[in-house]
């Protein structure tokens, strides 16, 4: 396994997927096998209640699920959620010229993010077209750990509808994070087909194909799925007052 820290690029514009209409950003080798080894371990390890068994999938929450669209449970996420992840994404400038906006989280609420949530993907499995909700500032973040999956980027009709044929689909490597910010956040939806396969990969259908590790892993246009773990960074906008009590207490 690779322990060497990976090369991040000197800022975020480096790695924008330019064929979106929004702000989006990918980076291939953002963890390293040893790191993502090791937090696939402490998933792994969790107790048994922090899993959420779905009906096909399950997920874990950390610190907390939300309630009424707050997060109560205030604490800090754990080390091994915080480092290296956290700590990369806030070492990432935006542009150059960082004055103004130092990091991603720069203009959310805590400045960095406060809540993930981990999701498991089996084979076969995937997540209906959705948007996250008005809980969370417009910026998330997204670690994918295991194995590579198509994430489509779906349109809405003049009639509040589904455009049920994607109308872009990002490719996401294992160790790789995603970004994606402001519109492609609010007035689109994202989801991942039900499929042990992903078909029709390149250079045409791909938004971020020029960013891949390797194009020449998917030379003949498919993924067969294996199970992928993803670790989704939000900053919650609301922190109960329970939370910062707690909070409050938990520091004398």
């Amino acid at each position: 396994m690779s322990s060497t820290k990976p090369i991040l690029p000197q800022s975020l514009d480096e790695a924008r997927i330019l064929r979106l209409p929004c702000t989006a950003f990918y980076i291939s080798e953002f963890i390293t096998e040893g790191e993502e080894a090791l937090i696939l371990e402490k998933i792994a390890s969790a107790p048994k209640p922090r899993w959420k068994q779905l009906s096909r999938r399950r997920l874990q929450t950390w610190p907390s699920d939300l309630i009424n669209n707050k997060l109560v449970d205030a604490r800090p996420l754990p080390p091994w959620l915080e480092e290296p992840v956290v700590t990369r994404l806030l070492s990432l400038c935006l542009d150059k010229d960082t004055a103004s906006k130092p990091h991603i989280f720069s203009d959310s609420p805590h400045k960095r993010p406060n809540h993930v949530l981990i999701n498991e993907y089996p084979p076969g499995i995937g997540i209906m077209p959705h948007k996250d909700g008005a809980a969370y500032h417009p910026v998330v973040a997204t670690v994918s750990l295991g194995a590579s999956i198509c994430l489509n980027i779906h349109e809405m009709e003049e009639d509040g509808t589904l455009k049920r044929t994607p109308a872009w689909r990002i490719l996401q490597e294992p160790r790789s994070l995603l970004i994606t910010t402001a519109n492609l956040y609010t007035d689109y939806l994202h989801g991942i087909d039900d499929t042990l396969e992903d078909i029709g990969l390149s250079e045409n259908t791909i938004a971020n194909w020029p960013l891949l590790r390797s194009g020449s892993t998917f030379h003949d246009g498919r993924n067969s799925r294996q199970t992928r773990t993803s670790l989704t960074y939000r900053d919650v906008l609301g922190v109960s007052k329970l939370g910062s009590k707690f909070m409050f207490n938990h520091k004398r």
